[in-house]
């Protein structure tokens, strides 16, 4: 993770949880899921700020446990909903995550806080989290022209979604599409991706 956006997320965790919170339900994420994740299947939420999500998919039958980098979004995830599990987890090396261990992965709006090189081993190692026949969301807000940072200082990398295809060409595309999201009304990019048997 870019440390100034780290540090940013640390910095202002309840802030950012709040507004995150505040915004429209992503029921589009949340179609997406119904209709692609394996119900039932051991779901991991990389990169799961403050929880919500995760509270949502051990509501709809997917049981989820959440990881992140930041401990004061770890701590605000805590407090939300205290009952289900969120460790601290940095890409791309997630340490203490076992290989193969999730029938479903979900990555919404991540990996664009990473320094350009750390893009494709942290899109490499999340896939490999997922078991055989198992399916992997990923998302990333979309930067047109060159990096940016907002007034917080959080890295918005742009780069070419080819990158992210080239690390799963193995895997079977479900969805590539822009699109823009019901949540946060910003341009997003997501491909689903299931690693074959």
């Amino acid at each position: 993770m870019d440390r100034a956006t780290l540090a940013a997320y640390d910095k202002d965790a309840a802030a950012f949880a709040q507004d995150w919170h505040d915004q429209p339900a992503p029921v589009d994420l949340h179609d997406i899921v119904a209709r692609f994740f394996i119900r039932g299947g051991a779901t991991a939420d990389i990169g799961c700020g403050s929880g919500r999500e995760v509270a949502w998919l051990n509501a709809h039958g997917f049981p989820a446990e959440g990881y992140d980098a930041s401990e004061g979004l770890l701590a605000e995830a805590r407090a939300r909903y205290p009952m289900p599990r969120f460790a601290r987890a940095e890409l791309p090396d997630l340490s203490g995550i076992a290989t193969g261990s999730f029938d479903n992965v979900l990555c919404e709006t991540v990996i664009m806080h990473l320094d350009h090189a750390l893009i494709a081993p942290s899109v490499r190692r999340m896939f490999e989290l997922v078991k055989p026949g198992g399916v992997f969301y990923l998302s990333w807000r979309v930067t047109r022209g060159d990096d940016a940072r907002d007034a917080h200082g959080r890295l918005y990398a742009a780069f070419d979604a080819a990158l992210v295809r080239t690390e799963l060409a193995a895997a079977q595309l479900l969805l590539d599409a822009e699109v823009v999201s019901a949540s946060s009304g910003k341009v997003i990019h997501r491909i689903i991706a299931r690693r074959r048997d």
